[in-house]
């Protein structure tokens, strides 16, 4: 039986591909766009069954090519650049393709686990799995809240579980092909190997310098996620995927270049010295982010903790010291 992982070769989905892997009980399918084709490399240490690209994938699908073969559908795959102005091109390759898959899943009984996103909550400062709570800022976070919409637009037509896990700010391993929307605290790290220096917003929306807060999540928190509900096929819903609590963009800077300092040998320092050393130093905030930019995000996570998952979620210190740490080795290398 396969488990079928979409943007297998993206972010998210690898390191999914890759747990699954370790765990050894699934004939992984990975689904992907290889158009960035060194996105192959996230594949590389993954035991994968089969490819398909994502275009062939749901025609195979609906010509019957996998009836009875596939045992649940883990749909990582988005274009997911905030920036990303064609909103056909966001449309089709997040809402309808997502709408194509899950429609596949309820006629077949699949278990069906998707991405969604933070970013159906725009500007807004209650975080909570709800209507009321959600006008997104971006077409590519009104392309998943669409899907969100339609889910509990035919949330009686279920035959299987669905799950959409709304990802707040995620790092970690396997997202070196994501350029500028590669999160920050890998950009951080290349700043501050390149310069000695790392540059964060000024204060914008009534935050001051570097102060912008969000809900950092580490990729490992977000696969361990995704792997409760694949085990806990009785459970469905939209959930939202964060620590529960916002930490500065100050702090994953300062978190970035201790792990560095670490690394060297070098000791810590705090937020007012790398200030006074130039170590942090604060650019104008962009014009053309400007109405488009949450200054503030930070997950309720009730709902998650009330289906069960109850595992602790790492800190900006613990999960980003630990990313950027394996970051200087692989740099050494």
């Amino acid at each position: 039986m396969y488990i079928v992982v979409t943007g297998a070769a993206g972010f998210v989905g690898a390191n999914l591909a890759k747990a699954l892997s370790e765990r050894g009980d699934y004939d992984i399918l990975a689904v992907d766009d290889l158009k960035q084709g060194d996105k192959f490399v996230n594949l590389v240490d993954c035991d994968i069954a089969d490819y398909f690209d994502h275009e062939d994938f749901l025609r195979e699908l609906e010509r019957g090519a996998f009836e009875g073969a596939i045992g649940a559908v883990l749909h990582q795959g988005a274009c997911s650049d905030t920036t990303e102005t064609d909103g056909r091109y966001m449309m089709q390759n997040n809402y309808r393709y997502t709408r194509g898959l899950f429609d596949y899943c309820m006629n077949e009984e699949i278990q069906f686990i998707y991405a969604s996103s933070a970013a159906v909550y725009g500007a807004g400062t209650v975080f909570r799995e709800e209507p009321a709570h959600e006008s997104p800022l971006n077409v590519y976070g009104y392309s998943k809240f669409l899907f969100d919409q339609y889910l509990r637009r035919n949330w009686g037509e279920r035959t299987a579980q669905v799950v959409g896990l709304r990802y707040f700010n995620v790092y970690g391993a396997r997202e070196q092909h994501k350029g500028r929307m590669a999160s920050v605290a890998y950009h951080f790290f290349n700043q501050y190997r390149a310069g000695g220096k790392v540059r964060l917003f000024e204060g914008t929306a009534g935050y001051g310098n570097g102060d912008q807060r969000r809900d950092f999540v580490s990729v490992e928190d977000a696969v361990k996620v995704n792997l409760y509900f694949l085990d806990n096929p009785g459970r469905s819903g939209i959930f939202n995927v964060g620590t529960g609590a916002a930490q500065s963009f100050n702090d994953v800077a300062v978190a970035t270049v201790n792990a560095c300092r670490l690394h060297a040998g070098q000791n810590a320092l705090t937020l007012t010295d790398m200030q006074r050393q130039g170590v942090i130093e604060y650019i104008p905030f962009p014009a053309d982010l400007k109405g488009k930019y949450q200054s503030y995000t930070q997950a309720d996570i009730g709902a998650l903790r009330a289906a069960g998952y109850n595992a602790p979620m790492l800190t900006v210190e613990e999960g980003v010291a630990d990313y950027v740490g394996t970051l200087c080795k692989q740099a050494e290398r």
